[in-house]
């Protein structure tokens, strides 16, 4: 362990700065819910259209074309916002991380909790100015999302991608993102295999 400090009261603690240009990690998150949204739209429309016999096949290819378009263009205002984000943060996104027993804690650095903050304020300043309130919304709660902890008992399936130094645990209303040095990451992955619960999806 090279970059992973065993503290005093039990817990192992590093902290991992990824680059957000390149290790497009968090970028793939993003595009991977928007697509099962999209995903989700399309098919209950379908459905809704299913008893309509003048639906098929024009229709339906229709409307898949409009979903299809759509989704290029959220594809690519993601990936802008995603890179505008990444200028404002210095190209870097700094995570300490906690881990023993129990469970894994990622925790954003104060010194980029901070820029968050600042950019959900602007966020909601802009919201409330153009009588968006859902922009506002967004903005408002973004910024308190500075932390995330996974007990290991209740993780239903991991994922494991070494090239990208990331372990991805999912709960079912929990996904949390783990990252560790390429030295570092053998031991993290093993500690973690070996507090999961018997028989949940691993992806080794």
């Amino acid at each position: 362990m090279k970059n992973i400090k065993l503290c005093p009261d039990g817990k192992y603690r590093w902290v991992y700065e990824l680059s957000l240009y390149r290790n497009p990690t968090i970028l793939f998150l993003i595009w991977k819910i928007f697509f099962w949204i999209i995903v989700g739209l399309w098919a209950f429309l379908v459905i809704l259209e299913l008893g309509d016999t003048d639906f098929w096949f024009k229709g339906f290819i229709n409307l898949t074309k409009i979903f299809a378009v759509i989704a290029v263009g959220m594809f690519v205002l993601c990936a802008l916002g995603y890179f505008v984000y990444a200028l404002i943060m210095g190209g870097k996104y700094c995570v300490m991380f906690e881990m023993d027993d129990a469970g894994v804690l990622h925790q954003q650095m104060e010194r980029q909790v901070k820029k968050a903050q600042a950019i959900s304020a602007i966020t909601a300043l802009l919201g409330a100015v153009s009588k968006n309130p859902t922009t506002a919304g967004i903005g408002m709660t973004s910024g308190a999302h500075t932390s995330m902890y996974s007990e290991f008992k209740k993780v239903r399936s991991v994922k494991f991608s070494p090239h990208r130094h990331v372990i991805k645990l999912n709960e079912p209303f929990n996904k949390n993102q783990v990252y560790a040095e390429k030295e570092d990451f053998e031991f993290v992955k093993n500690y973690i295999l070996e507090r999961l619960p018997q028989g949940i999806k691993t992806n080794l």
